[in-house]
């Protein structure tokens, strides 16, 4: 079992399929190793035997198991809580979300996107 942190991987939980597709595509694209999941549970089963990301992209709506139920699953693992989370949200839930989770409100500006992704990819390398 790799549990070792790939520099430039990338966890997208996203139930929508056409959209977690497209950020898939978008980021392999722009050279990122990118694995994603329909939900949090599908998420957590991945995290447990694969190699962890650099960042998880997390919807909030989504069946099984929500954005929220994930992140709090996240934290109670010492293994998974440092990996940072960015929120990919139409913004209906916005207030309930603790500030120091950033937001990108979907639809996603790409640009936008990879700059957050490439952040957080070059802080978990150095």
């Amino acid at each position: 079992m790799n549990v070792d942190v790939n520099a430039k991987r990338v966890l997208i939980v996203e139930d929508d399929a056409d959209i977690r597709e497209t950020l898939a595509e978008f980021l392999r694209d722009e050279g990122y190793d990118v694995a994603c999941a329909q939900h949090g549970r599908d998420a957590l089963d991945q995290l447990k035997v694969s190699a962890l990301p650099s960042v998880i992209l997390l919807d909030l709506s989504m069946p099984v198991m929500d954005g929220f139920e994930f992140r709090s699953e996240q934290l109670k693992d010492p293994r998974l809580a440092s990996i940072p989370v960015v929120v990919i949200t139409a913004g209906q839930q916005l207030r309930d979300l603790p500030a120091d989770l950033p937001v990108i409100a979907k639809p996603p500006n790409l640009e936008t996107l990879v700059s957050m992704v490439q952040r957080y990819c070059d802080a978990s390398s150095s």
